[in-house]
């Protein structure tokens, strides 16, 4: 099946009030356990790699070659999106290695810093066809300088939100709204009246960032409420290096680990998407 552009995915899981789930990529098995998750339950899905991910394989271009060849071949709707990007050259390499969105990265600067940069690059990338999603406010676990998901003032303020999408022009918005990034286990307790607020206020789809903390009733909750985008990394990390550890023996081959991991992947992803799809 031909790649799908992110933002089509968006828009199609927003009319029909469910959301899209978006799966961190680190390994090719990361990959192939998604979409064999996602393709269990005949749903969408959002494949995407982070700034660090591309880092630890030394650049953009292998991974992204893999995954566009993997989604091409999946029985369902598969975006690519490059996620947490940071750095201007990466962002300026989405569309030449086949991502159709990029997440501009500014959130943790002053507000009117993160709109001269993210209006400057939704600009620049939406010339070359790609859709933007930009953050605002600060979700926990990420930016060292915020104490937490839940200190004052880190939340992500409606109408301050509205004036930055008129701004920027971007075409998603990751808010916080009490999720954490990295958490290791579902006790995350989200503002779902806030989400609420934010979706009636802005006209285009929400991203919540963090969503392995978040239980799997609030998480439907969240969807309910209006969050779109569920971008969910963690979780599948825990099922794949445990799934490691378990099957590790004395042997050499690493191929019987490996498989373990991505079929752990699968199972976590397929129970995720069922989730959010069905909201």
């Amino acid at each position: 099946m031909p790649l799908a552009p992110t933002a089509a995915l968006l828009d199609s899981a927003r009319s029909r009030g469910v959301g899209v789930a978006a799966f961190n990529v680190i390994t090719l098995e990361h990959a192939e356990g998604i979409l064999a998750g996602a393709e269990r339950v005949g749903e969408q899905v959002i494949l995407q790699v982070s700034e660090n991910s591309v880092a630890f394989h030394g650049g953009v271009a292998p991974l992204a070659a893999a995954l566009k060849v993997l989604a091409a071949e999946a029985a369902v709707p598969v975006g690519l999106h490059l996620d947490h990007v940071e750095t201007a050259a990466l962002w300026e390499a989405a569309a030449a290695t086949g991502f159709s969105s990029v997440m501009v990265d500014a959130g943790a600067l002053p507000y009117d810093r993160n709109v001269d940069i993210t209006a400057d690059a939704t600009r620049r990338l939406h010339a070359q066809g790609l859709a933007v999603e930009a953050e605002l406010g600060y979700v926990g676990g990420k930016d060292t300088h915020v104490a937490s998901a839940h200190a004052p003032g880190v939340r992500t303020d409606p109408q301050q939100a509205a004036e930055f999408v008129a701004a920027t022009r971007v075409d998603a918005l990751a808010v916080a709204v009490g999720s954490s990034h990295a958490m290791t286990d579902r006790t995350a307790q989200l503002d779902l009246d806030l989400i609420a607020a934010l979706r009636d206020a802005l006209p285009i789809p929400l991203v919540l960032h963090g969503s392995s903390g978040v239980p799997d009733d609030t998480l439907r909750a969240a969807v309910g409420a209006g969050i779109v985008k569920v971008n969910i990394g963690t979780a599948l990390n825990v099922a794949y290096t445990g799934a490691v550890r378990a099957a590790l023996s004395d042997g050499v081959d690493p191929r019987k680990p490996l498989a373990a991991a991505r079929d752990a992947v699968a199972d976590v992803v397929s129970h995720l998407i069922e989730l959010v799809a069905a909201a």
